[in-house]
């Protein structure tokens, strides 16, 4: 990628539409090899960013999930403890019971499981692969602080079997839905981005994108009442996800246009929470409807 116009040029053919502040910061992490790190709320479209730029370079994807209790060793490696024991038993029945030509041979490579970490840390025939820390909000300091030394470096120990150094640096993408702070410490190691809702002409442009089968008015009632929404007092706010996923669901019941009785029967596609759910029921859904319309017509 040499210019900011062709980032967005080639994340735009796997279907992702990229603002050019997003597009600048992708190319600058690509062309100074520091990892990225994309904060904001869930559904805005972090995840896929790190899908599609492994899609357009032909790299691979490696996907590491953060969650609470997530610790190094687990996202590096483990030994395949079955295996060992079958090994084990195995050189017992046979008399082979040399101490150290076993535990050499247990703790070697073959026995190893690797996790995305050391997957990454590996040559790839395509080139560096694409290495996607998601959700990283939702781990701990200790896991963040693993994280500084290994994303410094490039490198992950195995005591049993050294230091195991990546040949390219894979391409890093962290993401936050900003359920907590992460440590200014990681942070500073990485480019930033706040990746927020986008305005109404940009989530056209990705839902004609995402869903091209939705017809121009539907895709418009769509995307205005979405942005109303958001408006609202909710405990959880649509994101780009949702509005795709609402669009589909209106195709697949071959709906030309909302109505309130439609946005009743549908918004589980779009509130994921009983309460926000409820904030809709009755003269709700028509007022912003309503409004979404007169947005339409303004426009």
């Amino acid at each position: 990628m040499q210019t900011i116009d062709e980032v967005q040029t080639i994340l735009g053919e796997q279907g992702y539409v990229c603002g050019r502040a997003l597009a600048t910061v992708v190319f600058l992490s690509q062309s100074l090899g520091r990892p990225l790190f994309l904060e904001g709320e869930a559904g805005t479209g972090k995840t896929e960013i790190a899908k599609a730029l492994a899609a357009s370079l032909g790299r691979d994807l490696i996907r590491l999930q953060c969650y609470e209790g997530l610790d190094a060793s687990t996202a590096v490696y483990e030994w395949n403890f079955a295996e060992q024991m079958v090994a084990i038993r195995t050189a017992e029945a046979t008399g082979e019971t040399n101490r150290s030509v076993l535990k050499t041979e247990l703790f070697s490579e073959d026995y190893l499981i690797e996790r995305p970490l050391l997957q990454a840390m590996r040559p790839h025939s395509g080139g560096a692969p694409v290495l996607l820390i998601d959700e990283i909000d939702r781990t701990d300091a200790p896991f963040e602080a693993f994280l500084l030394e290994a994303l410094s470096d490039f490198q992950v120990t195995i005591p049993e079997l050294g230091t195991i150094k990546a040949p390219e640096p894979p391409i890093v993408i962290l993401t936050s839905n900003r359920t907590r702070e992460v440590h200014d410490a990681l942070k500073r190691r990485c480019l930033y981005h706040w990746v927020d809702y986008p305005d109404f002409d940009r989530e056209m442009e990705i839902l004609h994108a995402r869903a091209p089968e939705a017809q121009e008015a539907l895709s418009r009632e769509v995307v205005a009442f979405i942005q109303r929404l958001r408006g609202e007092d909710l405990f959880k706010k649509p994101g780009v996800a949702e509005t795709i996923d609402w669009a589909k669901c209106l195709l697949a019941l071959d709906v030309l246009t909302l109505s309130p009785e439609v946005i009743a029967d549908t918004l589980g596609a779009v509130l994921k929470y009983q309460d926000d759910i409820q904030a809709l029921q009755g003269s709700a859904a028509k007022r912003l409807l309503d409004g979404a319309r007169s947005d339409l017509d303004a426009a």
